[in-house]
């Protein structure tokens, strides 16, 4: 009597029911297996905690006369946008923004966070031909996007050729600034980013502080927002 040949290590399939229900071998994760996923987690975890501050806050300049100031700026940040004004030889600096909070959207260019920004710079002792104020005046959501656009649109409108321009913007929000003045300027503009260190905590240590795991959690989220779900405006005017 010839029997049909099977693995002595895997045990053949049962069938009850007239075949209708089979109980088949299945393959498993080990004990060693498990140790191994474990020990992967536990690498991407510490390359993450380890990476993801300077990712969000990098700095890295192009060579232009044109600084861009974002508005919003804590006091720290402005007053060192002052310095990399000076140090960097700058010819112009332009500072961007919408309604500053509670205004309830006035379009009056005193109450945006651009002329708060660019009063500051002023008080830092920049000349008032350099520092231009350029407002947004849309509210909610997307405000750094918008603000990128309306710096955009009057650079067209006075047919300012510009191919290059360093933002300033605030430690681990950077990346996210690059993100969205590099798509609201297109492939025409080169777009450097500088990022201002928040002096509130140790960027190499930032989950040992408050301040660090609240700026990194959110701008984390922020920044995989911009940069796979929000689809930005495709239309509006171009730099010349």
């Amino acid at each position: 009597m010839n029997l049909p040949k099977t693995d002595s290590l895997t045990p053949p399939d049962k069938r009850k029911f007239f075949g209708c229900v089979s109980r088949r071998p299945r393959w498993g994760i080990s004990r060693r297996g498990w140790l191994v996923l474990a020990a992967g987690f536990v690498f991407g975890a510490w390359l993450i905690i380890f990476n993801v501050q300077p990712f969000l806050a990098p700095t890295q300049r192009v060579e232009t006369k044109i600084l861009v100031v974002e508005g919003w700026l804590p006091s720290y940040a402005l007053g060192a946008a002052a310095a990399e004004f000076r140090a960097g030889h700058y010819e112009k600096v332009f500072t961007t923004g919408g309604p500053i909070a509670g205004s309830d959207g006035a379009t009056n260019i005193f109450n945006t966070v651009a002329n708060v920004g660019g009063d500051a710079l002023r008080a830092a002792g920049l000349t008032a031909d350099v520092v231009q104020v350029v407002p947004a005046h849309a509210v909610g959501r997307d405000r750094t996007y918008m603000s990128a656009l309306a710096l955009r649109d009057w650079l067209w409108e006075r047919q300012l050729k510009v191919t290059a321009i360093n933002v300033v913007s605030a430690d681990v929000h950077s990346r996210r600034t690059w993100l969205l003045f590099q798509r609201a300027f297109g492939s025409e503009v080169t777009v450097g980013i500088i990022a201002i260190p928040d002096p509130d905590y140790e960027p190499k240590r930032w989950w040992r502080y408050s301040e660090g795991v609240r700026e990194i959690l959110g701008e984390t989220i922020a920044y995989g927002y911009a940069k796979f779900i929000f689809k930005p405006e495709t239309g509006g005017k171009q730099v010349p």
